[in-house]
């Protein structure tokens, strides 16, 4: 198909009905109406997802490619607190990404948008050397939780699996992905949910959040830094998974270095002085800086490593 078939193919498989939407795919931009958005918020996030960095054509089907990048950017408005409300996606495709591609990857992209409410109403498609998607999601919120705000004496509490998806990529690239015992931590990584019942309940209680993309040591690292205090974490509350313990165990890992430092998790980490409905205590905020993790040995800092972009 030429650009203007693609795009009625896309318009067709990702629909764009919601209210206050007046003008969606096949315009120039798309149109919402904010009558709707009266003492609220408006959080915007974008989120890129790039072939050969992020994931590999050989470990994902089409439509993983398109859930996973549609959750990654829905995580990040979860992880402020706020409710996911529409998504636009720019696609650079390169030659080999034929029609029946694309569409696997709408398809993902439709059943991530229609899971989180948040369809998606516009974007663009250009030609380029490698598959990237960039995925920008707008979410609506009464109070936006930041990364800065921990206070010493809350404690930190933890939404979702970590190192689970970690295991799950491990396992993909040795080629053990159909291995009953890994099932769970593959499934972890190809299909990623964005914790947005999670991110709302902490909304209204918590001091500061993160959600865990890069992994939980760095992601806490980067909280504890904007809060200019410390976090304790405790290792047995981190490895209390038996899917974990079992994926690493199958794979010859340490669980908690899975834990600590694998990515694309999407859980939520929050301070709070208080629980939270769906959050169990990992931890917690000391005065002072960086990061230590607690066990039975004592506490020793930890390095707050994890995946970088740019690092070596």
């Amino acid at each position: 198909m030429d650009e203007l078939g693609r795009i009625a193919m896309l318009a067709r498989v990702l629909g764009t009905a919601r209210a206050g939407l007046e003008v969606g795919i096949g315009d120039d931009a798309a149109v919402l109406s904010t009558a709707s958005l009266a003492g609220q918020r408006l959080v915007w996030t974008i989120d890129e997802q790039v072939e050969g960095v992020h994931f590999r054509r050989d470990l994902v089907s089409w439509r993983d490619v398109g859930w996973r990048a549609t959750m990654a950017a829905a995580s990040d408005v979860a992880a402020m607190g706020a409710a996911p409300w529409c998504t636009l996606a720019a696609l650079v495709l390169p030659l080999d990404v034929d029609d029946a591609a694309l569409e696997g990857i709408a398809r993902g992209q439709r059943e991530a948008a229609d899971a989180l409410g948040a369809p998606v109403v516009g974007g663009n498609l250009a030609r380029g050397p490698a598959l990237s998607l960039a995925t920008t999601l707008l979410g609506t919120c009464e109070r936006a939780v930041e990364r800065r705000g921990a206070r010493s004496g809350d404690g930190v509490w933890l939404a979702g699996r970590v190192g689970l998806a970690a295991a799950g990529l491990r396992a993909l690239e040795r080629r053990r992905g159909d291995e009953p015992a890994l099932a769970a931590a593959v499934a972890a990584w190809r299909t990623p949910h964005a914790l947005v019942t999670e991110g709302l309940a902490m909304g209204a209680v918590a001091s500061a959040a993160v959600d865990v993309s890069d992994g939980l040591a760095r992601d806490a690292g980067h909280l504890a830094e904007a809060s200019e205090v410390s976090l304790v974490l405790d290792e047995a509350a981190l490895v209390d998974d038996a899917a974990l313990r079992d994926s690493a165990r199958a794979l010859d890992e340490s669980a908690i270095d899975l834990a600590l430092h694998g990515g694309e998790d999407y859980a939520l980490v929050v301070t709070s002085a208080r629980p939270i409905e769906g959050f169990r205590r990992i931890g917690e905020v000391r005065a002072g800086a960086g990061l230590i993790l607690r066990g039975p040995w004592g506490e020793r800092p930890l390095e707050p490593r994890g995946f970088d972009h740019f690092g070596g």
